[in-house]
C-alpha cells in the first residue's frame, strides 16, 4: 500500500505523458525541465515561507500552551479538550469553514475589522493578506499537534532538577530556560521535524481557499505539482516536482535526527 504508489510516482517522473496517455521514457528530460522552471522555484520558496512561517508560529503557540496547561490551571481539562478540537476536523472542512470566514460578503472577518476602524481586508484577493490568512489557517489547525506533543513532554520530565533549581532560589524563567527547555529540546525537535514534514505537503486548505492565487502568491510545490498533472496533463513533469521535494524532505529530516541525537547526547552527558 504504502510502497506501490511511490514506486510508481518515481517511475512516472522518467517518463513522457501525451493526452494523459504513457509515450514512452523521457530519461531525465522532466528532471531538467523542473530545475528550468522559474515558476517551480518561486512555488519551493513560497513553500519554504509557508512551512517556515506555520511550524515556527505553531511551536511558539503550543509550547506556551502546554506551559499553561501543564501547571493544573482551573477548568485545564475543558481547556485541553477545546484545543485539540481544531486538529479533529478535516482539512478540507477547515478550508470550507475559513473560506466562508474570509469571504467579503457573507464572512466574519470583514466586518470585524471594519468595526475596529481597519478597513475591510480582503483576506484572500490580496497577495500579502492571502498568504497570511493561510498561514493563519494552517496553525488554528495544526498548533494542537504540538500542544499535544510538547504537553506529554512537559508531563515526563523528571522534576528533580527542577525542584532543586526551585530551592537554589531561581526563578520561574530561570528555572525554564536553564532546566526545562534543554530537557524538552528532544522532545521539540521530534514535534518539529514531524510538523514540518506534514507541513511541506499542505494541499487541501490551500487548493480549497485560494488555489494557489491571487496570482502565485499562495503557490506551494503541492498545489503547482496538481495543476502541472491535471490541468496541463504533463504528469512525468509533476512527479519529478514530487520526487525532488521528497528528496529534499529526505535530506532535511536526516538533517534534523542527526541534530536530535547529538542534542540529546549533550542533554545526557
Amino acid at each position: 500500500m504504502a510502497l506501490y504508489p511511490l514506486i510508481y510516482g518515481i517511475r512516472a517522473s522518467f517518463h513522457a505523458y501525451r493526452y494523459g496517455r504513457d509515450v514512452g521514457s523521457a530519461g531525465f528530460k522532466n528532471y531538467d525541465a523542473v530545475l528550468h522552471d522559474h515558476t517551480f522555484w518561486t512555488a519551493l520558496g513560497t513553500t519554504a515561507k509557508y512551512v517556515a512561517f506555520a511550524v515556527s508560529i505553531e511551536t511558539l503557540l503550543g509550547l506556551g500552551l502546554a506551559l499553561l496547561v501543564v501547571n493544573q490551571l482551573r477548568f485545564s481539562r475543558f481547556i485541553r479538550v477545546g484545543l485539540i478540537l481544531p486538529m479533529t476536523v478535516a482539512p478540507v472542512v477547515v478550508g470550507v469553514i475559513w473560506r466562508l470566514m474570509y469571504a467579503s460578503d457573507i464572512g466574519v472577518v470583514n466586518p470585524l475589522f471594519s468595526s475596529l476602524g481597519l478597513g475591510s481586508p480582503n483576506v484572500l484577493a490580496n497577495p500579502g493578506s492571502a498568504f497570511i490568512g493561510v498561514v493563519a489557517v494552517d496553525v488554528w489547525e495544526w498548533t494542537p499537534l504540538l500542544f499535544l506533543i510538547i504537553l506529554a513532554g512537559l508531563q515526563s520530565l523528571p522534576q528533580e532538577p527542577l525542584e532543586a533549581a526551585r530551592v537554589d532560589g531561581a526563578g520561574p524563567v530561570r528555572v525554564f530556560f536553564d532546566h526545562t527547555l534543554p530537557l524538552l529540546r528532544p522532545v521539540l525537535m521530534v514535534a518539529v521535524v514531524l510538523r514540518l514534514i506534514d507541513a511541506v505537503g499542505t494541499f487541501d486548505q490551500i487548493f480549497v481557499l485560494t488555489k494557489g492565487g491571487p496570482g502565485t502568491a499562495t503557490q506551494l510545490i503541492s498545489t503547482y505539482s496538481y495543476n502541472t498533472a491535471f490541468l496541463f496533463t504533463q504528469y512525468g513533469r509533476a512527479m519529478a516536482m514530487v520526487v525532488a521535494l521528497m528528496v529534499l524532505v529526505l535530506l532535511l529530516t536526516i538533517a534534523a535526527i542527526r541534530f536530535m541525537r547529538t542534542a540529546a547526547m549533550r542533554t545526557s552527558s
